[in-house]
């Protein structure tokens, strides 16, 4: 029962629809940018050359250097970039690697950011930056780095490989998992998180299935924006935090770390947050496993290139800074946690201490 709650909504615009990247000019026009830097992957370098020759004189230029983690010298790179060609604004066409580096840019030169997602990420809904610099990623809120405009089209992910639209996906409902029981949640939230998550469960076998069926897509996306406006809304636990070490101290791909040790976390943290069990049934970790491995996605650490021996490093960082989660975690358990994520077996359900 809800009888005390805060709820803020941050100041977002959301176009949605196929076919819905024809009115980015519209977008832009609408918030007075004249001269938009557009931000890519090298692997994206396509799709980048394309939102920028449709910009017309809009688009100042093509930066198709983003990476994964925003290493603190890409994001200065892009930064110099954006200055030397009298940007107004940036143009982030991609997934979180993209929509990263620009928010890098809205946080050092306040330029406004339009965002073009690609994949499921959901950054693009959050004030949540992070840079990555020896090793270690900082992450942090601040409202300039928010998005000012989201341009949410279907048909943009058609070509998003099964696997990566996976992994994409699960990270999304991480974001709604960790939503379910954060801290300063509200029954708005509790909403949206339900709704997201069970939105990307439903389409992520239809995808698998018919990687260019429009209405599976359609759904991803849609749960995928309602995943990310939990995560921007609400306080991360356990699970991300996990992510983050992991990230920064290995490099490793971040949708598919997010894949593979989501269905730990949510089996520890499971008997102190009910609202799992409601969304997953009994096994909420068990059930996640279940759906990576019938979608083929990733379920070990290891095999994403994780050392055996860096588990020590990962449990002392992720000690080292407090968090909340609605379970006690000691290094004994985060041990067992990170442990049995690298060996990539089956979570068993957990009784709580």
């Amino acid at each position: 029962m809800w009888d005390e709650f805060v709820h803020q909504s941050p100041p977002m615009r959301v176009v949605f629809g196929a076919g819905s990247a024809a009115r980015l000019g519209e977008e832009l026009d609408r918030l007075g940018l004249s001269r938009v830097l557009v931000l890519c992957t090298p692997g994206q370098e396509a799709l980048g050359r394309k939102v920028a020759d449709g910009l017309g004189p809009r688009a100042a230029g093509l930066h198709p250097h983003a990476r994964m983690h925003v290493p603190v010298e890409v994001a200065a790179r892009a930064r110099e970039v954006a200055a030397e060609l009298g940007a107004d604004g940036c143009v982030a066409a991609g997934g979180g690697s993209t929509i990263g580096l620009g928010k890098a840019i809205a946080l050092q030169h306040g330029l406004p950011v339009v965002a073009l997602p690609t994949t499921y990420a959901g950054s693009e809904m959050t004030p949540i930056w992070g840079l990555t610099e020896d090793g270690r990623k900082r992450t942090g809120r601040d409202p300039a780095v928010l998005p000012r405009s989201v341009v949410y089209d279907p048909e943009l992910t058609l070509g998003l490989p099964v696997p990566l639209s996976v992994t994409s996906g699960f990270n999304a409902v991480a974001h709604a998992v960790e939503g379910l029981y954060a801290p300063d949640t509200s029954p708005i939230l509790s909403l949206m998180a339900r709704e997201g998550a069970q939105a990307l469960l439903d389409a992520l076998p239809g995808i698998a299935a018919d990687p260019t069926g429009l209405p599976a897509r359609t759904r991803a996306l849609y749960g995928a924006w309602l995943c990310g406006a939990v995560l921007g809304a609400t306080t991360m636990s356990l699970h991300h935090k996990l992510c983050h070490v992991l990230g920064g101290t290995f490099d490793l791909p971040h949708a598919e770390v997010h894949t593979v040790v989501l269905p730990h976390v949510a089996a520890f943290n499971a008997p102190a947050a009910p609202a799992l069990t409601a969304l997953l049934g009994l096994e909420p970790g068990g059930a996640l496993w279940d759906l990576a491995a019938t979608l083929d996605a990733p379920r070990s650490l290891a095999a994403l290139g994780m050392p055996a021996d860096g588990v020590a490093e990962v449990v002392r960082q992720a000690a080292a800074a407090p968090y909340a989660n609605p379970r006690p975690v000691t290094e004994a358990d985060l041990t067992r946690i990170v442990e049995a994520a690298h060996r990539g077996t089956r979570p068993e359900p957990e009784r709580a201490k």
